[in-house]
């Protein structure tokens, strides 16, 4: 679509209303990028004064330039450096490729399999989120565009690590990356000491997918623990994540901090304190989740 320039001064404003509460996120646009309809979902990019680049689905923030390193720092670096060795990795989602960039950081690396439904979405981050999707085109990544629910089954003992980058489960596509089924396909999928990590939605205003996918999880392997971080721009501003091991690997107590102190990658969020420190759940999460 023919990009968009507003007279300056002039601003047009992005709403996303929050489904549980009367008010939601609202941001001034100087310019839209793109705007389309897929098979799957409405697809929009603008540039906002202050978020920068900010891309939604169906009317709901997936990133903005501002702080969507919080969200992937947070995601792919807990498992990445949790694993002793990792070099097959999966990516279900993620198609704004936040999640591939981080990935990459590690170098023993040798390949990644990015599997996102929608390749509308894919294409449109690589020509209009130039950073964010800054690696899809590395050698080393592999683009599927499927339903990851259902390419993940063909797979036995394959990957070192799958990150699920899923959207909402009450958006288009994203329910079916919410399933004890699929849950158990990533158990099959990784080799015998392989790590998944999921986000697992705000524990504010969607606690109760965050509660339902950590439990789901968790019928499925070994070693399962919840964290938390940081995400302005996310209903409540607080994010969970959850991170399962095959081996029983805790992420806590097998953590070697050496790995981070040597990362010759820049990191803007994550480092070894906020590691440990995420895992310190609130009594509330702990109640939803029924870990008291």
């Amino acid at each position: 679509m023919e990009e968009k320039d507003l007279k300056p001064g002039r601003h047009s404003l992005y709403m996303e209303w929050y489904a549980r509460d009367p008010g939601g996120l609202f941001i001034k646009v100087n310019r839209w990028l793109y705007s389309a309809q897929s098979e799957y979902q409405r697809i929009d990019i603008f540039e906002s004064p202050f978020y920068g680049r900010v891309f939604s689905l169906d009317g709901i923030t997936m990133t903005t330039e501002i702080d969507e390193f919080m969200y992937h720092e947070m995601l792919v670096h807990v498992p990445m450096f949790m694993h002793p060795n990792p070099k097959k990795v999966l990516v279900i989602g993620g198609g704004d490729g936040g999640s591939v960039r981080e990935v990459l950081k590690h170098p023993s690396v040798e390949k990644v399999v990015m599997c996102e439904i929608d390749e509308m979405v894919v294409r449109a981050a690589m020509e209009y989120l130039p950073y964010t999707a800054s690696k899809l085109n590395d050698p080393r990544v592999e683009l599927v565009f499927e339903d990851g629910a259902k390419f993940v089954r063909q797979f036995k003992n394959e990957f070192d690590v799958i990150i699920i980058d899923s959207t909402d489960p009450t958006a288009g596509q994203g329910g079916h990356l919410f399933t004890l089924e699929f849950y158990k396909a990533c158990n099959e999928a990784l080799k015998e000491d392989g790590i998944l990590c999921a986000q697992t939605e705000g524990m504010t205003y969607d606690w109760e997918w965050g509660s339902t996918a950590y439990k789901r999880i968790k019928a499925n392997f070994p070693l399962v623990r919840m964290y938390l971080g940081f995400m302005p721009t996310y209903p409540g501003g607080i994010w969970s994540y959850t991170y399962a091991s095959k081996a029983g690997w805790d992420p806590i107590k097998d953590y070697n901090p050496e790995k981070v102190r040597n990362f010759k990658e820049p990191l803007r969020y994550y480092n070894e304190e906020i590691h440990k420190a995420a895992f310190a759940l609130p009594n509330f999460v702990k109640k939803y989740i029924g870990e008291e």
